[in-house]
């Protein structure tokens, strides 16, 4: 009997921790609260199994204790627990995936309004570009790479000329904006992760991996690098600050642009080498 009150007191407890845990999820900044309606589908399905495994283990116990001269049946298969198992189980599953299927359809199926920015990470920064006056941003090549052009621009490529780049500073986003935010990688598995915006992706070396999002309320996040890539994983941290749109504007008047940058490289490069 001890130990059958113990198993229920464990289930009921662990259901009413995650209900009135004081560690729940940070607001919401961004139009992605299909994650955390999802998450909590997951939480739902996966407690009432939980508590229902407990509960008929705790049965089990009360009911099937040792008695002397009771003897356990031998059954080896019972084909029809068997067969509710299995679609108990696949109805559960199913009814996991499929709000993640659906959310990630969404997650991945970019507005044709949205504007793309660029991030970089790299052992163990990160690294912005977002488009200049033309609205588009230029292309790039990993082969370009180097301290003077961190994020690997063509230099011959007019779209790229006027494009804002920002190292190891902060990203400036316009609030009720739809943005396509490209991922890269310089060296190894990244993640980018901002727990406002419940949206965070891998960026693989190589690849250019994507996502979207509307930021909904201003405000400074942290950005987070969600994989464990190295002695300086921890420090790997930036910020995101959403502004009215009259401030951000504002803000991306004061950057640089790849042009003026690169001019200032050239010019520093020609100084130290005498003017050779």
């Amino acid at each position: 009997m001890a130990v059958a009150i113990i198993l229920l007191l464990v289930a009921v407890g662990s259901v009413l921790f995650h209900i009135y845990s004081p560690w729940w999820w940070t607001p919401i900044a961004t139009n992605w609260s299909y994650i955390d309606h999802t998450i909590s589908i997951t939480f739902w399905i996966t407690g009432v199994v939980f508590f229902a495994v407990i509960a008929f283990m705790a049965y089990c116990v009360f009911r099937f204790h040792h008695k002397e001269g009771r003897q356990a049946h031998y059954n080896p298969e019972n084909k029809k627990l068997e067969w509710w198992l299995s679609i108990g189980t696949a109805i559960g599953v199913a009814a996991m995936l499929a709000p993640g299927l659906f959310v990630w359809h969404q997650f991945v199926t970019v507005p044709a309004d949205a504007t793309e920015i660029e991030v970089m990470g790299q052992q163990w920064q990160w690294s912005f570009r977002l488009p200049g006056k033309d609205g588009r941003m230029g292309t790039t090549d990993v082969r370009n790479i180097s301290p003077e052009n961190p994020m690997g621009l063509n230099r011959d490529d007019p779209h790229g000329q006027d494009d804002v780049v920002i190292e190891s500073g902060e990203l400036h986003l316009p609030v009720g904006k739809p943005v396509k935010v490209l991922l890269r990688s310089v060296d190894v598995l990244h993640d980018f992760y901002v727990p406002e915006f419940r949206s965070k992706m891998d960026m693989v070396p190589g690849m250019v991996t994507y996502f979207w999002m509307t930021p909904i309320r201003t405000g400074t996040f942290d950005v987070l690098c969600a994989e464990l890539c190295g002695a300086a994983h921890a420090q790997m941290r930036a910020k995101v600050i959403v502004q009215e749109e009259s401030e951000y504007h504002a803000w991306l008047e004061q950057q640089k642009t790849f042009a003026e940058l690169s001019g200032r490289a050239v010019t520093k490069a020609t100084y130290r080498s005498g003017g050779k």
